[in-house]
């Protein structure tokens, strides 16, 4: 069940963040709480297979790392989503160049898995504020009818079934998998081999 806390005036992040943390975790949007839905199982497996499969392919070059339900700070908003990719050199660091505990930027790509309880356009104005303080790319997973949208700043948004590609990053079209591959992840009877996936590129950083 999605609970959700409707509150005008009375809190800002500030006050948002000192509150007691909670299970699932709670998001602060535009005066509201909203505490996530525990994932069901097909949300679970594409959350992990999809981390999995973007970080095999982005962090050997360097390129880019996913991160699994990332408490973000940034414009105001406290979101976590179920998946934040960011390109390599806006990872925050600590002085010893660890990844950093607090994110307070913007993730360049979020993806966001639909659970059955949970209203689509809600989930949608949370991308949307998203690309509205700088992502550059948000999918919206819906496992019941095997589709994604695709946003992007100032785009219609698109969505693709079946065989269509699900775009990524011009630099980084060398990953390809189709909506059709990876709702495949769901049967555990599928024996059909995924596209290999290319994992080599130009574009990768030393540090």
């Amino acid at each position: 069940m999605v609970i959700v806390f409707h509150v005008k005036y009375t809190i800002n992040l500030e006050e948002f963040l000192d509150l007691p943390e909670t299970q699932p975790a709670s998001e602060y949007l535009k005066g509201e709480i909203t505490q996530k839905p525990m994932p069901p199982g097909e949300n679970s497996t594409l959350q992990i297979r999809l981390g999995t499969v973007i970080n095999e392919a982005f962090l050997p070059p360097k390129l880019a790392h996913a991160f699994t339900e990332l408490w973000c700070d940034f414009g105001g908003q406290s979101l976590v989503t179920d998946i934040s990719v960011f390109t390599w050199e806006r990872i925050p660091r600590t002085e010893k160049r660890r990844i950093a505990n607090g994110f307070e930027v913007h993730p360049d790509w979020v993806i966001e898995i639909l659970s059955p309880e949970q209203s689509a356009n809600q989930v949608i104005r949370k991308i949307m504020f998203c690309l509205s303080q700088g992502t550059q790319l948000g999918w919206l997973v819906d496992p019941k009818d095997e589709s994604v949208m695709i946003l992007k700043p100032d785009s219609f948004p698109e969505v693709k079934l079946g065989e269509d590609i699900l775009p990524v990053w011009e630099h980084l079209k060398k990953f390809q998998l189709s909506a059709r591959e990876m709702f495949a992840w769901l049967s555990l009877d599928n024996r059909e081999p995924n596209r290999s996936i290319n994992l080599k590129s130009s574009n990768s950083h030393d540090d």
